[in-house]
């Protein structure tokens, strides 16, 4: 279902034309650019001969097609493979991207999803300890101060709450919008501690860079641009035409058969386009080497990253025990009258927030 989904995203639709149409183009250069061509000429004679005007009709046919020198065909053929590898690749990397994009859109369902528990959880919470708190102002055990501070707070946490619900429902719409295709289950599950990644950083950094569907796009454009650059050289001896001629002069009197060998003579323009095609080869190769290297520095802040933030997570998981603990102490506290509604209103505040930023890593 997902990989349907990613199939059908526009950018992808779009990167499986293009595929086609480099094999297309493949075949094309595969055939070669000559066929045959056909000259027809229809004409009438008139002479003065034997003391009479004489007229004849006479026709002339040249059947020709220009002949493909030794090595043009195979390097007419690299080109062409060269470019449907290319295509191919970019189609991979256009998956790819469309599976990065629902991830991201994923992972933002299930951060909304997090912290709307965490609300809903604050929410019912508060409600719950404000009820006991005005049972408690109307027996004279509390004062109406502690009652006025958790209708504060209550107030704050039902903002929090209808914020929460809005980004759930945000997320939902975004991820529906980008992936019409895919079903969305009714609730979020809920997030798994992360995992630490296997192998060793390396190893992740080395198949990041081998997979690179973009290094391997433009390896394959300096792949076509190198043939190229070599069918322009091979160009600059032009490829000779060779015809059949047939003349039917004076009513067919007199017939004429030949052949005709026609061969372009090389310039300036065709070693100048040489010229052109081997500096353009010369610059996707600089290209390649960029994107080598580009690709290798996102691979090491990424596989950094990854472990930097587990180890922030973990941080971030040490801090929501603590806080845990301390929140228990805190409202037993309060309970027993021995904390003032305020400090454990500070404390449950921080926790919400830590509770938040643990999701988050």
């Amino acid at each position: 279902v997902v990989h349907e989904a990613i199939d059908i995203q526009p950018d992808v639709v779009a990167a499986r034309a293009r595929v086609e149409a480099a094999r297309a183009r493949a075949g094309a250069l595969a055939a070669g650019p000559h066929e045959f061509q056909l000259d027809a000429v229809a004409q009438r004679r008139s002479t003065d001969e034997l003391g009479g005007r004489q007229r004849f009709s006479e026709s002339e046919f040249t059947l020709s097609r220009a002949i493909r020198l030794p090595g043009k065909a195979a390097l007419d053929r690299r080109i062409g493979d060269a470019g449907v590898v290319a295509a191919e690749l970019r189609l991979d990397d256009a998956r790819h991207q469309g599976a990065r994009r629902m991830l991201d859109d994923w992972m933002d369902w299930l951060r909304a999803a997090e912290h709307l528990r965490t609300a809903e959880a604050t929410s019912a919470l508060l409600e719950r300890e404000r009820s006991g708190l005005a049972r408690r102002v109307e027996l004279g055990e509390s004062s109406r101060k502690d009652l006025d501070l958790i209708d504060v707070e209550r107030a704050q946490a039902q903002a929090r709450l209808l914020a929460a619900q809005a980004a759930l429902h945000s997320t939902r719409e975004a991820m529906h919008s980008d992936f019409p295709g895919l079903p969305i289950p009714a609730s979020a599950p809920a997030v798994d501690p992360p995992l630490a990644l296997p192998e060793t950083p390396q190893a992740w950094i080395d198949r990041i860079i081998a997979r690179s569907h973009e290094i391997g796009a433009l390896a394959a454009d300096a792949e076509q641009a190198d043939a190229r650059a070599a069918r322009a050289r091979a160009e600059r001896i032009a490829d000779p035409v060779l015809g059949f001629r047939r003349l039917d002069e004076r009513g067919g009197a007199e017939q004429v058969n030949g052949l005709v060998l026609s061969i372009p003579l090389g310039g300036r323009y065709r070693a100048a386009n040489a010229q052109a095609e081997s500096a353009q080869a010369a610059a996707v190769h600089g290209d390649v080497a960029s994107m080598r290297r580009d690709i290798s520095r996102e691979a090491v802040v990424t596989v950094t990253a990854a472990a930097t933030l587990a180890a922030q997570w973990q941080a971030q998981r040490d801090a929501l025990d603590a806080s845990e603990a301390a929140l228990k102490r805190v409202k037993r506290g309060w309970e027993l009258g021995e904390v003032a509604v305020a400090e454990w209103l500070l404390v449950q505040r921080q926790h919400t927030q830590i509770a938040a930023a643990e999701a988050d890593a």
